[in-house]
């Protein structure tokens, strides 16, 4: 696979909306809204939710069509893989989720800022992984996969990551920490993401029949982080309908943009 520079550029797209996100810190005051918080968090579900039916698991099934009627395997074998694949990070990275003192996976001395961090880095792997797979697709020459379309996914990623690194940094400076260092923070929690999406596309090179379940993998470890973080946050008490209104949102947003963009 040769890499070009829309290539390149698209990979660094959704850690560019993480860093605009976390600069907000340097901007606004206090911590965000509970309501707004919801809403934000919300919208990165749906977003997520979609880009894994229209970006990740269509195309797996496509790419498979060759196996007639069981051409479902890869994206279900995939889709488990990536399930597993969170749950056992969820398990062994310890990490602390906001609004919460209960820290989960293993006991540790580390910070808890440390751990916020940690958490919102668990979340945004599976995304770079996503945004890897759909361009390995398009560099292995896919003609189910366009140039626009992975570019598409990047930019769904980037608009839901925007408000996922205001979540990160502000909070932290609410807590105390300087305005310089949360905004550290919140952009070293997106950093992840290009890593994971080269990664991603590394290993594909080697393993192109595979592309099919490498979509679908990163398809079901979004679903995790969906089903286990976002929800829940989203939907805590006291009772709100903002999570599932800008659920919906972002879910046809991402898409609409899939589609009339693809």
């Amino acid at each position: 696979m040769q890499w070009n520079y829309e290539v390149l550029g698209g990979l660094l797209v959704p850690f560019l909306g993480t860093s605009l996100g976390a600069g907000c810190v340097l901007f606004l005051k206090g911590q965000l809204n509970r309501g707004l918080q919801r809403g934000l968090t919300g919208f990165a579900s749906g977003v997520m939710v979609a880009a894994s039916i229209w970006s990740l698991l269509l195309p797996a099934m496509e790419q498979a069509e060759a196996m007639g009627r069981f051409a479902f395997l890869p994206a279900v074998i995939g889709f488990w893989a990536g399930v597993a694949f969170l749950l056992l990070l969820d398990h062994s990275v310890p990490h602390l989720h906001l609004d919460s003192d209960q820290t989960e996976g293993p006991s540790s001395r580390l910070s808890r800022t440390t751990k916020l961090v940690l958490a919102v880095t668990i979340h945004n792997i599976p995304e770079g992984m996503a945004v890897g797979a759909v361009f390995a697709g398009y560099l292995a020459g896919n003609e189910a996969i366009t140039l626009s379309s992975a570019l598409v996914l990047a930019l769904g990623i980037a608009i839901q990551n925007f408000p996922e690194g205001a979540i990160i940094s502000m909070p932290l400076r609410a807590e105390g920490m300087t305005r310089r260092s949360a905004l550290r923070y919140g952009i070293l929690s997106g950093v992840v993401e290009p890593i994971a999406a080269a990664f991603t596309i590394w290993g594909a090179s080697f393993l192109v029949p595979a592309l099919p379940y490498l979509l679908s993998f990163a398809a079901g470890a979004m679903f995790y982080v969906v089903v286990e973080e976002l929800i829940p946050e989203m939907s805590a008490p006291p009772h709100s309908d903002v999570g599932v209104i800008t659920f919906a949102l972002g879910f046809t947003v991402m898409m609409t943009l899939d589609v009339a963009l693809g």
